[in-house]
């Protein structure tokens, strides 16, 4: 079995997806996508594709480390997603050819079902309340919503009580028949994080999310001596040695690689397993398309520290185009009952893509990009 042919399909909402395969005609997808530069990641994906063609597709470490080593410049947000993609193509390819899940090519599953959590609120929130209550009646109790709007290096009293009441209101509505996290996105510097901290540590939060950027991540033993709030960050870290730098340092509780970022599922179990010999638990990041679910779900069912995975149905991203699902054809096994997924039953990554309606879909794709936003100065301000 060779590789023949790659293709990559660009849809909405914000989502690039890479179609592998082979000359006996396996078909394995990938979702290789950075949100906001799907362009960009679709040119390193069809640069990266000329080392496949011809190549076996069995050989994942091989043209992985091919991939990564093979260009002297490595690493990265681009080269990295590039990668991912390709990787969860090749490992559904395989888990196919054999006719097994790949959690059963990664050693076979640790749990029954995976516990998700769902996004509430948006950019700016406001309905936040409202938008829980409607879940909780589907079964869910654990909930993700962004902590802040723009915050500036050195904020006032009022911007920190504005965030605080936020939360309070959330957790005087629900009292503890709920648990959520708390995404600062990297809006907040280490200044304010402190401050911020001490504030909500009263209410509990199950975690905070980026207390800082991860260009700062020297602060997180700091951050995590002075709060009982368990800090999460790795979204926008793409290999394991980037994380390999954090788990030496300290202070993080949890952390989220993006499986369509970090170099794919061969890399993230490697980070899984980094994780769990540093006492760390894993929730992947997952504000992505299906394929990009199914790839993190195979992941969560081999790594024994998996303790949350996100996923997208519904979140205000998908506002524009098209829902979790919508390219699925198998939607009854990514059902979530009591707010977890159970194992993926089909073979390769567990999941069937609707090429029809992505084709169609891929013939007008979005040009989404992520707000640009100014302090009240002028000047830039994180989003």
């Amino acid at each position: 079995m060779k590789i023949a042919r790659a293709e990559t399909f660009h849809a909405a909402p914000r989502w690039l997806f890479i179609r592998i395969e082979t000359d006996d005609g396996v078909v394995g997808w990938g979702e290789p996508i950075i949100e906001g530069r799907a362009a960009t990641v679709e040119a390193a994906v069809q640069e990266l594709c000329e080392y496949l063609i011809g190549k076996d597709p069995s050989r994942i470490n091989d043209l992985w480390q091919t991939l990564y080593r093979g260009g002297f410049y490595r690493g990265g947000p681009v080269l990295m997603s590039a990668i991912a993609g390709i990787d969860q193509a090749l490992w559904d390819i395989k888990g196919k050819a054999l006719g097994v899940p790949v959690h059963e090519l990664l050693g076979g599953r640790v749990r029954d079902r995976m516990k998700t959590y769902r996004w509430v609120g948006g950019d700016r929130p406001a309905d936040i309340i409202e938008q829980v209550k409607t879940l909780k009646e589907l079964g869910y109790d654990t909930f993700k919503f962004n902590g802040t709007e723009e915050f500036r290096p050195l904020d006032s009293t009022r911007a920190v009580d504005a965030a605080v009441e936020k939360v309070a209101e959330i957790r005087a509505a629900f009292g503890h028949s709920i648990d959520f996290g708390i995404d600062f996105h990297g809006r907040v510097g280490m200044p304010m994080a402190k401050v911020l901290l001490r504030e909500l540590e009263p209410l509990r939060p199950l975690f905070v999310e980026e207390p800082v950027l991860p260009e700062q991540c020297e602060y997180y033993p700091q951050l995590a001596a002075a709060t009982s709030i368990p800090l999460a960050a790795g979204e926008r870290m793409y290999s394991r040695f980037d994380f390999k730098r954090v788990f030496e340092r300290g202070g993080l509780a949890i952390v989220q690689p993006d499986l369509s970022h970090a170099g794919g599922i061969t890399e993230c179990v490697r980070i899984a397993a980094m994780a769990e010999a540093h006492d760390v638990a894993l929730a992947p990041h997952c504000p992505l398309g299906p394929v990009a679910l199914a790839a993190c779900l195979q992941v969560d069912f081999v790594a024994w520290n998996a303790v949350l995975q996100e996923q997208s149905i519904g979140i205000h991203y998908n506002h524009n185009g098209a829902d979790l699902l919508d390219y699925v054809l198998n939607k009854d096994d990514f059902a979530c009952i009591d707010g977890s997924i159970g194992v993926l039953p089909g073979p390769g990554l567990g999941v069937e893509i609707d090429e029809q309606r992505l084709r169609a879909a891929a013939a007008d794709p979005p040009h989404w990009r992520n707000p640009v936003w100014r302090h009240a100065d002028g000047s830039i301000a994180e989003w």
